[in-house]
């Protein structure tokens, strides 16, 4: 799973990530949060450690701003006691607070609890399926980039749904053609280009140069999970 640390104490912010990657999680890290902001718009993060006092944009704003567009678990870290500080942080949309110092023990036994947690309610909700800025819910067919509402026609949720229920693995345009159009359909393969370059269009940030829908040159196309 991935992980995003976001604290302006750089000695800090390197134990927690040797610590964390010795558990077998991917671990980047931002050391304002501004920077901090901006990876969690991008990099898909499965939780996100965030402290409360950082340059630039303040661990209470930084966790608002997320939510506006992802639930990703949050853990804040602060230097302060007071109960406040964590009411206003729950409000704002943290969902475990550890407080300076702490024991790193502690701080891996919630990140493990608040994953745990999180995987389980993925999986009852069942059909939401997100991956950086790109979500779909599969029983109501609709798709979302940074939290707004896609229009997508219904091939194109077919193939997006396709490839997000199975990231790296990828299609050859005959197995999508196949899979989404049926065996019988006797159009043009390139009817599978056209879909997909309607998707990147409509959910890429920048068409030209996409960061989920990726082509693998001779083969076919896949999802970058």
């Amino acid at each position: 799973m991935k992980i995003l640390v976001v604290d302006d104490e750089k000695l800090l912010v390197r134990g927690i990530k040797f610590n964390l990657e010795n558990e077998g999680y991917q671990v980047e890290a931002a050391y304002d949060g501004e920077e901090g902001l901006n990876l969690a718009k991008t990099g898909g993060f499965d939780l996100i450690i965030l402290d409360l006092m950082m340059p630039k944009l303040s661990g209470l704003e930084v966790c608002m701003r997320i939510r506006e567009f992802s639930m990703v678990p949050i853990i804040m870290l602060t230097a302060r006691t007071d109960d406040m500080d964590k009411i206003i942080g729950f409000e704002y949309g943290a969902d475990d607070y550890v407080t300076k110092p702490f024991n790193i023990l502690e701080l891996k036994a919630r990140v493990r609890a608040l994953l745990r947690r999180s995987t389980l309610k993925s999986q009852a909700e069942g059909s939401l399926i997100s991956n950086g800025a790109i979500a779909i819910d599969c029983d109501r067919r609709a798709a979302f980039r940074d939290g707004e509402p896609v229009e997508l026609t219904g091939r194109e949720f077919d193939v997006i749904e396709l490839l997000m229920k199975n990231p790296g693995r990828v299609y050859s345009r005959e197995s999508l053609l196949n899979i989404i159009w049926g065996y019988d359909y006797q159009g043009d393969i390139r009817t599978v280009d056209v879909h997909v370059h309607r998707l990147r269009d409509k959910l890429e940030r920048n068409p030209a140069e996409p960061e989920y829908i990726i082509t693998k040159w001779g083969v076919g196309y896949y999802f970058k999970g």
